[in-house]
């Protein structure tokens, strides 16, 4: 029998995800907790093999969480809506063995739970996509010296004077640059490249 703590700040998802785990004919629900704080302490206490939790709670986060049942023998999912690299990133160094997004199927969840004790990690696709595409910058060679002199705060007559090209051509590439980077300006585009540690 495979023994979990769910813990989750929704009351209503709480009961939901507790009645359709114990529906299963080899797992039961030990433990249910609103926040992170009571997750770490039901864990302590009932020892479950396996804790499936939200990341946003009160008092203790679900990485904060995750981050002290390290020591504990007990497997970690996380089970959120967000789908955001910051916090799998956290989680994979919490030493998560799973990361489901709440918009996956049900019946996912019991088949995500066997598969994490029978020792697999299991995390959402498009996370790990973007982990690895995060990881290096879109920028090409050209664009990145661009957005270097951007950030020292030449304007774009300064930039063109520069690198000897056209007004026009600078005003090309800093298009380009908020396009790949997703962002709606100059200086969104400055705080993100440095927030990805892409400026060397």
């Amino acid at each position: 029998m495979i023994r979990i703590v769910i813990a989750e700040d929704q009351q209503m998802m709480l009961g939901a995800l507790g009645s359709l785990l114990n529906l299963e004919d080899d797992m039961e629900v030990v433990g249910k907790a609103s926040n992170g704080e009571q997750a770490v302490s039901l864990a302590k206490q009932h020892q479950p093999d396996i804790c499936v939790m939200d990341i946003e709670m009160p008092l203790k986060t679900g990485l904060e969480a995750a981050e002290e049942l390290k020591d504990l023998n007990c497997k970690v999912i996380i089970l959120t809506t967000f789908a955001r690299s910051g916090y799998f990133q956290r989680a994979l160094k919490a030493g998560v063995s799973g990361y489901l997004l709440k918009d996956s199927p049900s019946e996912e969840l019991a088949n995500s739970i066997r598969s994490v004790m029978a020792g697999r990690r299991l995390y959402a696709p498009e996370l790990v996509d973007d982990l690895y595409s995060e990881s290096t910058s879109p920028l090409t060679a050209r664009e990145k010296e661009v957005l270097a002199l951007v950030a020292d705060g030449k304007n774009t007559k300064e930039i063109a004077d520069e690198l000897s090209i056209k007004t026009g051509t600078v005003r090309n590439y800093i298009s380009t640059i908020l396009d790949k980077l997703e962002v709606k300006n100059r200086i969104e585009a400055i705080t993100r490249f440095k927030e990805k540690g892409w400026f060397k």
